[in-house]
């Protein structure tokens, strides 16, 4: 079978068959899926954002540790007010309210510019913190197979990305499962946990390797750092906001619902588990996750239930890169219709998702959690400066878009965008300040690099644009073409050449470079009987160069007639089998190579269908 019809059906196997552009209003998102699909991201935090603060924490010593009941609350504040002002944007901009899109329309390019630049970092961290922090789960639960974490991290990555070429409804479908039965699991536990405690049955939880304390002061820059740490809880809420047009209709309606119960299903979660592990006694290790323990100390040691925790942790932590997978490859689809990045991010894909997007977003991830080994705690620091750059931006556009409409209420609805950006503005400079030398830097240089490189793609596309404009064109008219056909020799292919190049102009050369006098000698003499009146050129070659004096000869053509157009014909063997092809030179390739760069140049092949 033709190679072709073997990658064809690979291509099938693997994602599906192609679905029309006309069935695409079937592949949008119900509530239950999209709370699956664009909300796996805020959901999952919970499960790593309190060990997080009690990392920082238990450097003053185990005491400090009750300070995380207050951060807690303080980011469920900060939480709530973030996603109460993202509905504001939901209802504002029901085809899709991003921080790109609020920005541009409100703000002017460079802070889109900055919020898309931001956001796509993001995302790619997205996926390779949650991958990262899923494996840390399976790793915990299975502490033999802390060694291969990268190994695993890699994999999950290549399945993350195989789900979604298959396109949003199927990947919703597959992704739900998990989303749900972590949700499950995580309540049951924190139900259960409070019931032992209001019954008095808590034991605290033996640690495994638990961090030691060093004796640090407990200063307000610490305090601010563990704040910091805490707010992994709020990534990933905007990522409803983001996708709005993916849901089905009433669109702002079904989104606008789906946010409200993800901001109330993170809340209770995320100050269930903080709460629980302060009266577990829960103290953090690097051998094995809070969750673990909490799981431990509440199901007892290693159970079912245990293990359940575990599986719907590691689920919907691997899970929740799929939040990025939904909106990466739209926001570089928004911004590639703008010419700020590749047109190859603009198209869809045989399964009406962006392919090129999620294959870019997967590659990148691969990248960085080979590079920081796959370790959460390495890429926690760089996580948070885009996505509150992000947050800060969207909310204080919405500010100027309610201050421009001046509709009903705007008053009222631009209070609630000015305290989020206020807000999420403050957190930016908190995070920004207690990262930057743990690794956020990093983040500081790429958005304005991101930034510069989506500007001199534009000043790509705009400089094409000038010049392919039809403003001030006029026809020259009929020019004259002449045609050259390079040969090796006299063949069947070689003949066809000359019989196509005839029907382009009147002036048909064929052009040979003489390596060998007896070759050369001899296809004179053949060329009387098989050249159809068609001049032979034959170039001389003292150093056996074949492509060089052609190269010479055609710009001594385009000399001769500078308006005039060249045509090279070049006759092109098919083979039958792919792999017949190591056994033909490559002569025709290096030609359209060298060519394609000359002005008024044209190539074209003609092919001859080698038979088996």
């Amino acid at each position: 079978m033709p190679e072709e019809g073997l990658l064809s059906q690979f291509k099938r196997f693997v994602v599906g068959k192609p679905i029309p552009s006309h069935l695409a209003h079937h592949e949008r998102l119900s509530r239950v899926t999209g709370l699956a699909v664009l909300s796996s991201d805020p959901l999952s935090s919970v499960a790593y954002a309190t060990e997080e603060i009690l990392r920082v924490l238990v450097l003053v010593g185990a005491g400090a540790l009750t300070l995380a009941t207050p951060i807690a609350f303080v980011i469920a504040t900060i939480l709530a007010v973030v996603v109460f002002s993202y509905r504001q944007t939901i209802h504002a901009y029901p085809s899709g309210g991003g921080a790109y899109i609020v920005a541009k329309d409100n703000l002017g390019e460079l802070p889109a510019l900055i919020a898309a630049s931001s956001l796509l970092i993001d995302y790619v961290l997205t996926v390779a913190v949650s991958i990262a922090a899923g494996v840390a789960a399976i790793t915990s639960a299975f502490p033999q197979w802390h060694i291969n974490r990268v190994e695993l991290t890699l994999a999950f990555v290549l399945v993350l990305m195989l789900g979604n070429l298959r396109g949003i409804r199927e990947s919703g479908r597959i992704f739900a499962a998990p989303t749900y039965f972590f949700v499950v699991t995580i309540l049951s536990l924190v139900v259960v946990g409070t019931w032992r405690v209001m019954t008095g049955t808590v034991a605290p939880v033996e640690p495994v390797a638990p961090v030691e304390s060093i004796g640090s002061p407990l200063t307000l820059f610490l305090l601010l750092t563990a704040f910091s740490n805490g707010c992994t809880a709020m990534t990933g809420v905007e990522a409803v906001s983001n996708g709005v047009p993916a849901f089905k209709p009433p669109e702002a309606k079904n989104a606008a619902a789906t946010m409200l119960i993800m901001v109330v299903l993170s809340i209770t979660m995320f100050l269930g588990i903080t709460l629980l592990s302060h009266a577990f006694h829960v103290m953090p290790s690097d051998q094995e996750t809070v969750v673990s323990q909490l799981a431990r100390g509440v199901f007892g040691d290693r159970g079912i239930p245990y293990y359940a925790v575990q599986s719907g942790t590691m689920l919907i932590l691997v899970l929740a890169a799929n939040t990025a997978y939904a909106d990466f490859p739209r926001l570089a689809s928004i911004l590639a219709r703008d010419r700020y990045v590749p047109r190859q991010f603009m198209n869809q894909g045989d399964r009406l998702a962006f392919s090129n997007g999620i294959v870019g977003l997967s590659a990148l991830a691969a990248v960085l959690l080979a590079v920081f080994g796959g370790d959460t705690h390495s890429l926690i620091p760089l996580y948070m400066i885009g996505v509150f750059v992000s947050f800060t931006l969207s909310q204080a556009g919405m500010v100027v878009h309610w201050r421009r409409l001046r509709g009903p209420g705007w008053r009222a609805s631009a209070l609630i965008n000015g305290i989020g950006a206020l807000v999420t503005g403050v957190v930016l400079l908190v995070v920004a300040v207690t990262k930057a030398f743990e690794g956020a830097w990093i983040i500081m240089l790429l958005i304005p690099a991101n930034v510069l490189f989506c500007r001199m793609t534009r000043k790509h596309y705009d400089g094409v644009a000038a010049q392919l404009t039809l403003r001030g064109w006029e026809s020259r008219g009929p020019r004259h073409n002449t045609v050259l056909v390079p040969i090796s020799g006299i063949q069947r292919a070689v003949l066809e050449a000359l019989d196509y190049a005839k029907t382009l102009s009147s002036d048909v050369r064929a052009v040979y470079v003489d390596v060998d006098p007896d070759a050369t000698e001899q296809l004179r003499q053949e060329w009387n009987r098989w050249g159809h009146s068609v001049p032979l050129i034959v170039l001389e070659s003292p150093y056996r160069s074949l492509l060089e004096p052609l190269l010479e000869y055609i710009e001594q053509v385009s000399c001769e007639r500078p308006d005039g157009y060249i045509t090279a014909v070049l006759p092109e063997f098919v083979p039958a089998r792919w792999w017949h092809h190591l056994f033909h030179n490559q002569r025709a390739l290096l030609i359209k190579g060298a060519l394609l760069f000359k002005r008024n140049t044209v190539v074209t092949s003609v092919p001859f269908h080698l038979r088996h």
